[in-house]
């Protein structure tokens, strides 16, 4: 803290402060003066002027990061292959399973490069939804096929899942059929 203090004193804030008025009028304030145990000099804060911030804050408005909706096997290397994606659900609907089967991935091709699987990672602009029940197939020694599998256990999961997928189906060209 002393170090910070110190910084804030050396500043040209700091000492253009130090040659305005030493009074302090307002009603907010964290400490009235601060002394740095370095140089022992005060800090006087001036009163600030909180309802032009709070109006500038009111006309700023939302800023929304749009990502886009990627499945990763290794987090930060999107998956490529366009997976076949198969619902189920509960006939009370409170629970539910999505199975993604990933026919010659691409994360094979690069796993020396980015590392091993380390689960299944949906991620879209509401954050990620995630699952470790990942198991691959392979045929003649050579990594043929993955499948990976998301359990949602209320509707709000199930919910959440559809919005992702809705945004993923749009991003890839998939369409869904009821079978």
């Amino acid at each position: 803290m002393a170090t910070l203090q110190s910084l804030a004193l050396a500043s040209p804030v700091a000492q253009h402060l130090q040659h305005q008025t030493r009074s302090f009028s307002g009603s907010w304030a964290v400490n009235k003066s601060s002394y740095s145990l370095f140089n022992g000099q005060s800090l006087c804060l001036p009163r600030l002027r909180l309802p032009l911030i709070r109006r500038k804050l009111r006309t700023s408005g939302l800023v929304t990061m749009m990502v886009k909706p990627a499945i990763q096997f290794v987090q930060g290397a999107d998956e490529q292959t366009v997976p076949d994606v198969r619902l189920t659900k509960s006939r009370d609907g409170t629970n539910g399973m999505a199975i993604f089967t990933f026919d010659q991935p691409s994360v094979f091709d690069s796993s020396a490069e980015v590392g091993d699987i380390t689960g299944f990672y949906m991620i879209d602009e509401e954050g990620i939804l995630q699952s470790v029940d990942v198991n691959a197939k392979f045929v003649n020694g050579k990594p043929e096929r993955i499948e990976a599998k998301y359990i949602m256990r209320t509707p709000r999961e199930w919910d959440r899942f559809m919005r992702f997928m809705e945004r993923y189906a749009n991003a890839n060209g998939l369409q869904f059929v009821n079978k």
